[in-house]
């Protein structure tokens, strides 16, 4: 096992941007100040989209620059074009990430393309990014499954990451988009990925639907992984699964890190806090276990 792991925060942008409501820009702000607080150094903030497709983003460019700026602190941002990518780096984001699928039917049904003019698409992007020194983070999705073809082959995984790793993107995260993935098939296609990316460029970023996060992310460290997207307070959801929960809860990950004795940076207490401000906000209990078990280990001490 790894002595230490990065985490990549995404509660505030994938988290907030499924969740049904607008929260408020100042909420926003405050969440992205407890988490830093906790100690996480990569958080995804907003996205650089279209306010008429994602409302829930409309206020990027103002929670991007108010964020608190922090040495070791690094602010990524989704911006899937040109005209994005410019306004994200005008506001300050210090990485811009960009957005793929493994699964035709996936990208035909969202997108109207094929997977190869999908990522034709955001080649302007990278390339711009090249130019002006900005890292670029790519996402894979539907690597474990898809909700339109069913199973997605690892080779097929392996040769959409492949072919954006060449194009320039540092770091490519793998994503089980309706949570479908068990350990063994996280493991084949982990296997299958890393013979065309370097492990050491791969993320794993898995949804909770079926309750398999954690056991996802234990196979992928047991397959060299050493990267993972989580959302505090389990924010989120997959909206192609009704009532269906988001990635996993950035507690639990934490947690279950600690437990095993590899070191995050996080304060685990710290971030159950920001977690239980944000579910607050949202009017609704933490969809983070850890965070219940915390808060129920509090009151009886207190009682």
């Amino acid at each position: 096992m790894p002595q230490r792991v990065k985490l990549v925060e995404v509660g505030v942008r994938d988290g907030l941007q499924n969740e049904p409501g607008v929260v408020p820009t100042g909420i926003k702000l405050d969440l992205i100040t407890r988490l830093a607080d906790a100690g996480l150094r990569h958080i995804e903030a907003t996205a650089f989209v279209s306010p008429k497709w994602v409302p829930q983003m409309a206020d990027h460019d103002a929670v991007m620059r108010g964020a608190p700026r922090r040495e070791g602190l690094t602010y990524s941002v989704l911006a899937p074009n040109l005209k994005g990518f410019e306004a994200a780096v005008a506001a300050g984001a210090q990485e811009v990430a960009v957005f793929g699928a493994a699964s035709e039917a996936f990208t035909q049904k969202n997108i109207n393309c094929s997977i190869a003019e999908s990522l034709k698409r955001f080649e302007d992007v990278v390339l711009a990014a090249k130019q002006q020194g900005i890292p670029v983070r790519a996402y894979v999705s539907t690597a474990l499954g898809c909700p339109y073809q069913g199973d997605v082959a690892p080779e097929k995984v392996a040769e959409v990451a492949g072919e954006i790793y060449d194009m320039g993107c540092h770091e490519i995260s793998l994503g089980d988009t309706i949570g479908v993935g068990t350990p063994l098939a996280t493991r084949r296609m982990i296997e299958a990925v890393a013979r065309r990316v370097p492990l050491d460029r791969l993320a794993g970023h898995f949804h909770d639907t079926y309750g398999q996060a954690l056991a996802n992310v234990l196979a992928s460290l047991e397959s060299g992984v050493t990267v993972f997207d989580s959302s505090v307070a389990g924010l989120g959801g997959c909206p192609y699964a009704a009532g269906a929960s988001g990635n996993v809860a950035s507690e639990d990950l934490v947690y279950m890190l600690q437990g095993m004795g590899i070191e995050t940076g996080v304060d685990l207490k710290a971030l159950a806090c920001a977690g239980d401000y944000i579910s607050a906000a949202l009017g609704r209990p933490t969809r983070s276990r850890v965070a219940l078990a915390l808060a129920g280990k509090a009151a009886r001490t207190a009682g």
